[in-house]
């Protein structure tokens, strides 16, 4: 009987030596990248933000990948506020780097708005998949530079009126061939029309062959793009990287192409924006480089395609699972219609600037999908933000998530409710679907007018009827059904 005791004591003792061990083992695993980082701070560290550096090498990136493959996303920021309080900051390991994210309205406007403090601090493989002479991995004074010389020819209201005419001709051709088409994926045929789209305004001259090509690309291209940069056959950067080289091919001999038709026959007109790229210069009369203006195409292209399609199909899907709002709108554009002149063909922007209920259907569909989750910056000098220090050097994760899903700014978040927008202006830092600063998306504008002339014309004619109203929602890169939206486009009287 005593050996027995004896025995169950010695196994008791075994069992929680071994529990113990593993949890210490545990602490200083995960305390690796803690005295890696800080070591060096020295008394700055005491003014850290509190947080969590996970575990070496992966850091937090586990958590972050479980929490955006479920239902709920917002559990990897609401886990921080669980043990830490509502801090607004916590510190990080995510994307290779120890960085610091930043979750309040006011630290967000802070980290985006001041240009001596923070310059873009993307991950490696986004910089390396959109180009490093893109605007990700540019400094602020040549962004400046380029941003001016760009930023017209897309979102000026002069060429914006131009722009209109041709979107809402594809989109009404578009919605006739979806509806013969049957059974459709909503959403890869948007991404085609606004490639197109996008595709006419900056290389208007390419055939139906290559914008079909890249199209393709691109969509491999941006699986990748929020991906660590793993470049391993099976991993998604790995996939990314090579259509990355198969855009630079198609766009280099584009380029090229381009560049022999002006030096053959000086008398050719300016037909899109890669001819302007190529008229650019600086004050020295520096011209840009084909490797420039290659990066510069692959970042507009995509972005000009990518956010336009998801917001225009998640807009639609709201409106169609609430008929009063969807009933609403159409009446809207009815009314647009019945006030317009006889002899008036198509829409104008300034019928577009007068569809109040529309625009709020699409600002709140911005804020609860917000398209982009998160943007990237780097400190480049010790910056004290709401009571905490953010190192120099030290990334920062402007958490978009976090700001458009506060129930102290937005009452029942979760919920799609356009009415909130009635009399609501929200204050700086607490709606930034396209960012905010000298940084702010310059195709905003012509990415709004996008979705509003699809949505005129839908409301106006059809209906869509979803094959799996259930099917599971994929977050990363970007919010959207995992059947991309699977259904059927049916006109109606």
């Amino acid at each position: 009987m005593y050996s027995r005791i004896l025995t169950v004591v010695w196994d008791l003792r075994v069992f929680w030596g071994i529990l113990c061990g593993w949890w210490a083992l545990k602490w200083v695993v995960k305390s690796v990248n803690c005295w890696y980082y800080e070591r060096k701070l020295g008394i700055k560290r005491q003014q850290l933000p509190p947080g969590d550096f996970g575990w070496p090498f992966i850091g937090n990136m586990l958590s972050f990948l479980r929490a955006f493959k479920t239902d709920k996303p917002e559990s990897f920021t609401s886990n921080f506020v669980q043990r830490y309080g509502h801090t607004g900051l916590y510190k990080v390991h995510m994307f290779g780097n120890p960085s610091i994210l930043v979750t309040t309205a006011e630290a967000c406007r802070k980290v985006l708005t001041d240009d001596e403090c923070f310059k873009p601090g993307w991950p490696l493989a986004t910089v390396n998949l959109i180009g490093r002479k893109s605007f990700v991995g540019l400094s602020n004074e040549e962004h400046k530079w380029l941003r001016k010389l760009t930023a017209a020819p897309i979102n000026g209201p002069e060429f914006l009126s131009i722009y209109i005419k041709y979107i809402e001709e594809n989109v009404v051709k578009a919605l006739e061939k979806w509806e013969a088409m049957g059974q459709i994926e909503f959403l890869t045929e948007l991404r085609r029309l606004t490639f197109k789209v996008i595709m006419h305004i900056f290389l208007s001259s390419e055939g139906e062959d290559v914008r079909e090509l890249m199209e393709r690309e691109y969509r491999a291209l941006n699986y990748g793009i929020r991906a660590m940069a793993i470049n391993i056959p099976g991993f998604a950067y790995h996939k990314s990287i090579k259509a990355r080289k198969k855009l630079v091919a198609i766009i280099q001999s584009v380029v090229t192409k381009r560049r022999e038709e002006r030096r053959t026959n000086a008398s050719t007109s300016k037909r899109d924006m890669l001819d302007a790229l190529l008229d650019i210069k600086d004050e020295f009369s520096r011209r840009l480089t084909d490797e420039e203006i290659i990066d510069l195409l692959i970042m507009y292209l995509n972005a000009g395609h990518e956010s336009s399609a998801h917001t225009t199909m998640w807009a639609t899907l709201f409106l169609q699972k609430n008929p009063d709002m969807f009933n609403k709108a159409k009446a809207e554009q009815e009314e647009v219609v019945r006030n317009r002149p006889p002899d008036q063909r198509g829409l104008t922007l300034k019928e577009v600037s007068k569809m109040e209920y529309l625009d709020k259907v699409i600002d709140e569909t911005l804020r609860v999908i917000t398209f982009s989750f998160v943007v990237f910056r780097e400190a480049v000098k010790d910056v004290h933000v709401c009571g905490y220090t953010i190192p120099k050097g030290w990334k920062v994760l402007v958490w978009f998530r976090s700001v458009h899903f506060d129930p102290e700014t937005y009452a029942e978040p979760k919920k799609f409710d356009p009415s909130r927008w009635d009399g609501f202006t929200p204050k700086a830092g607490n709606f930034l679907p396209f960012g905010a600063g000298s940084r702010l998306c310059p195709g905003n504008k012509l990415a709004k007018l996008e979705i509003v002339v699809f949505l005129h014309n839908f409301l106006l004619n059809y209906e869509l009827e979803q094959h799996d109203p259930d099917s599971q929602l994929m977050y990363v890169p970007h919010p959207r059904p995992k059947d991309n939206c699977r259904g059927r486009i049916r006109r109606v009287t």
